[in-house]
């Protein structure tokens, strides 16, 4: 677990969401509500979000899954979970605090596994990345889905320039302003141009052991949506 991340997230838990609104234009929920339709495609039982913050894409999840499919919603912020928990869905939803490099559930336990929007956060190296995914593996039953939502490179450069000015100017200074906290938007503003392009994060999941990778842009290539199958 990464103290300094827990601490930046602890710091903007109250804000999260409007902030997210307001830097994406509303568009981060379009994007999660793809995936979570995405991801609910494939049916199961038992469902995980994991980093899942304030709960959104797992809320979005509960309503697409049929009555008897358990939606689990993990984070290891402790006060993000508790912004999630007050929302109307929470009571529809299991959350657990947790470690995305050491879960605490049997091999094979899941269905699905979706990350929205967090999958840099977990990326302190590639390699604690790589052992994060193969941690999900882990976890999925054989034939279980991954599904992965992040910020990506577009792939026109003028595009790429563009979207990269965006949140050099914006990131960190709308963030401070509407949250207060400067660390937490500093570090947003550093991992977004710095991520992996669509493509190259195809091969990370392919190197943790996962099969059938494909993705879709969404918005020019500023964002991405990932599915790969154990």
């Amino acid at each position: 677990m990464n103290k300094g991340i827990q601490r930046v997230f602890s710091e903007v838990s109250n804000t999260y969401e409007v902030v997210n609104h307001v830097l994406t234009f509303g568009l981060d929920t379009l994007w999660r509500r793809k995936a979570a339709k995405v991801a609910a495609e494939g049916g199961g039982v038992r469902w995980m979000d994991m980093c899942s913050g304030t709960g959104q894409t797992a809320m979005y999840l509960r309503h697409l899954a049929e009555e008897k499919t358990m939606v689990v919603a993990s984070d290891f912020c402790l006060p993000m979970l508790r912004t999630a928990l007050v929302k109307p869905e929470a009571p529809h939803i299991t959350f657990t605090l947790a470690d995305a490099n050491a879960l605490p559930f049997r091999d094979g336990t899941f269905d699905l596994i979706t990350i929205s929007l967090a999958t840099r956060n977990v990326h302190v190296s590639r390699e604690s990345l790589l052992r994060c995914l193969r941690e999900f593996r882990r976890i999925l039953r054989p034939g279980g889905r991954f599904v992965n939502l992040e910020t990506s490179q577009p792939p026109l450069r003028l595009v790429r320039r563009l979207f990269h000015l965006y949140v050099r100017l914006t990131v960190r200074r709308l963030g401070y302003i509407i949250s207060g906290s400067r660390a937490g938007y500093a570090y947003l503003s550093h991992t977004i141009p710095r991520f992996y392009n669509a493509d190259e994060f195809s091969d990370i999941i392919r190197q943790a052991g996962f099969v059938k990778v494909h993705f879709h842009h969404m918005t020019l290539g500023v964002t991405a949506i990932h599915k790969a199958v154990k």
